[in-house]
């Protein structure tokens, strides 16, 4: 009897095991291809806004005013 609730129990996690990784909704990798999560059309979308072209477009400004001070400075 003991041995039959064992294997009954042992039977019952694997099952779960199997049924809470089948329903997680990761993606998965078959034959090359990444498939989305089953849930992939109720997800959160993130959007993120494009930046400057340049990234560093205030150093340069401040560059560039830096050296109109001095030809201006210069130039008195």
């Amino acid at each position: 009897m003991n041995k039959n609730v064992w294997l009954r129990n042992t039977i019952l996690a694997g099952f779960s095991a199997v049924a809470l990784v089948a329903g997680t909704g990761c993606q998965v990798d078959i034959g090359g291809q990444t498939l989305p999560s089953p849930f992939y059309m109720s997800d959160d979308v993130q959007y993120y806004a494009e930046g400057p072209e340049f990234k560093l477009q205030r150093e340069a400004d401040a560059m560039q005013a830096f050296r109109t001070e001095q030809s201006e400075i210069d130039g008195l």
